[in-house]
């Protein structure tokens, strides 16, 4: 199987930095939930405190690498002029012009917010730490961040396998 330059961005973009954001996603999620009020003793606190940091972390880095790697990297071979690039493809053909005209507006504009919410999450657990345990409404509003970071990035991800489907 041979893979051009483009196919192999699409796949570090994708499959690696998006779908690694995506798994860690649901760890991130299961911290914050149990870093509940009352739930916790001082020692689980210290404890999760450094997972949720890590991850959080790590989660916002990779919605990071994902977003600046399709904007940057495979994007611009998407849209390259000329009848052979995937935007030309998809805009000849009537049944497929829709998926570049709202598939890819979502995927190269919206999708921008993943990073920024994810980044929003973890700045929230670094700066509140321990107290997040305490500190309710910041921990559920953390929370919806988190879930806006995953329902954005998720839905520009389904558009990108979508869209990559769709182009020949």
């Amino acid at each position: 199987m041979d893979l051009s330059a483009y196919e192999v961005w699409g796949v570090i973009h994708g499959i690696v930095f998006g779908g690694l954001f995506l798994l860690a996603f649901a760890g991130g999620l299961a911290e914050l939930w149990r870093f509940r009020p009352g739930f916790l003793t001082a020692e689980g606190v210290r404890e999760g405190l450094g997972r949720l940091r890590w991850g959080t972390a790590l989660m916002a880095g990779l919605s990071w690498l994902a977003v600046w790697s399709g904007t940057y990297v495979v994007y611009p071979s998407y849209r390259a002029p000329g009848p052979t690039s995937p935007k030309s493809i998809l805009l000849a053909d009537p049944g497929t012009a829709l998926w570049h005209k709202l598939g890819m507006e979502w995927h190269e504009h919206v999708a921008w917010f993943a990073p920024i919410l994810a980044t929003t999450v973890a700045y929230l657990v670094f700066t509140y730490g321990p107290a997040l345990a305490k500190k309710d409404h910041i921990r559920r509003a953390a929370m919806v961040l988190l879930i806006g970071a995953f329902v954005t990035a998720g839905i520009a991800g389904v558009l990108g396998a979508l869209i990559a489907e769709a182009t020949p």
